[in-house]
């Protein structure tokens, strides 16, 4: 199953959101180009990076070349938050997925932020549900189909990212069918296949770049074939 949205986290992100708004309001924002990368791995820096507008994918190379998506953040968001680990250098890259303006904050300023908005343990919640929905992914490789992970990640992406009306969540992320692919673990004329059935049934509907979720009908759907 998909991991739900918690709503501590949600509330936590808000108020994160609102610390590092005004804490960078007159900070200089990075103007990175779509395709250009914010960092690679191997990079070493201890930067935390807030997303004023745009759109981040993180990836992960494996030594046979081979990309696996991590996440995709969009306005609002913070990634790179794995440089408080101290492990020393990035393990991920992080590119942008369309123009993307930034503003970076020292781990050791983020930390203080947290500290005196008193949200440290908003923070440890939040990054728990991280790690939940990282494990579930891991899950899901290994006990379910292709189609199945695809609906889950669709359904995943809706419930953290999307915006909801009456009967239907938008996911208003420029994603295209090889990321989706690459999210999955299987190949685009394969999401190709999965997305025609998936319109044909009526769980999801694009315009203009922007999924439209039916989320009921496409998690009866994922349970007929579970």
């Amino acid at each position: 199953m998909a991991i739900q949205q918690i709503p501590q986290a949600d509330d936590f992100k808000r108020k994160l959101r609102d610390v590092l708004q005004r804490e960078t309001l007159n900070s200089r924002a990075t103007n990175v180009a779509r395709h250009a990368n914010v960092y690679v791995s191997g990079d070493h820096s201890d930067m935390i990076y807030f997303i004023d507008s745009g759109q981040v994918k993180l990836l992960m190379h494996s030594t046979e070349g081979k990309e696996c998506l991590l996440a995709i953040h969009s306005d609002g968001d913070i990634f790179g938050e794995l440089s408080l680990s101290g492990f020393g250098s990035r393990q991920e890259t992080a590119t942008a997925m369309k123009t993307t303006m930034l503003k970076q904050v020292p781990c050791a300023k983020f930390f203080a932020l947290l500290s005196r908005a008193l949200l440290v343990e908003g923070f440890v919640r939040y990054l728990t549900v991280r790690v939940a929905d990282q494990q579930q992914v891991i899950a899901n490789f290994v006990t379910i189909g292709s189609e199945e992970r695809l609906g889950q990640k669709l359904l995943q992406m809706a419930r953290t990212m999307g915006k909801k009306d009456q009967s239907s969540i938008r996911i208003e992320l420029r994603i295209s069918q090889e990321e989706l692919a690459e999210m999955v673990g299987t190949t685009r004329p394969r999401i190709s296949e999965f997305m025609q059935r998936f319109h044909h049934l009526g769980l999801i509907e694009t315009k203009d770049h922007v999924f439209i979720i039916n989320e009921k009908k496409l998690t009866d759907y994922l349970a007929q074939i579970s």
